[in-house]
């Protein structure tokens, strides 16, 4: 059913990964122009693909246990993420005029924390179906 908690976090999740990259520049560069997530191919792909995840687990209401592994490996991808944006700002070093870190580098932090919610839910409602089949 698509009126569950665990909808609002996906649709939450889809938003912040598909239309935050738009709104948040990720880092600065020394001559004062600005990195977007549409100017690095990969990293556009990636915020993309957690945004399509998060709508395909949506609809994946019926199979529970495949909207939980949709939560999963949009989890992992903002991971991969993550830990690309933590090596770029490690290797552009943050001492010298002119570098500048964006708020766009927190967005799969953000992500990250809708997704966990949308999979605790997940869980807690296969949990409930598990223990009424129990009872039959």
């Amino acid at each position: 059913m698509l009126q569950r908690i665990q909808t609002i976090y996906l649709i939450l999740a889809a938003g912040v990964s598909g239309g935050l990259i738009y709104v948040f520049h990720l880092w600065g560069l020394e001559d004062g122009t600005q990195v977007w997530a549409k100017d690095v191919s990969y990293v556009f792909a990636a915020f993309l693909t957690s945004a399509f995840f998060s709508v395909v687990a949506i609809f994946r209401y019926k199979n529970r246990k495949s909207q939980f592994m949709l939560g999963r490996l949009n989890i992992i991808l903002n991971f991969i993420l993550l830990g690309f944006f933590v090596y770029q700002s490690l290797i552009s070093s943050g001492e010298f005029y002119g570098s500048e870190k964006g708020v766009g580098l927190f967005i799969p932090i953000i992500s990250i924390v809708f997704l966990a919610l949308a999979n605790k839910a997940i869980k807690k409602d296969e949990d409930l179906v598990k223990s009424v089949d129990r009872l039959r």
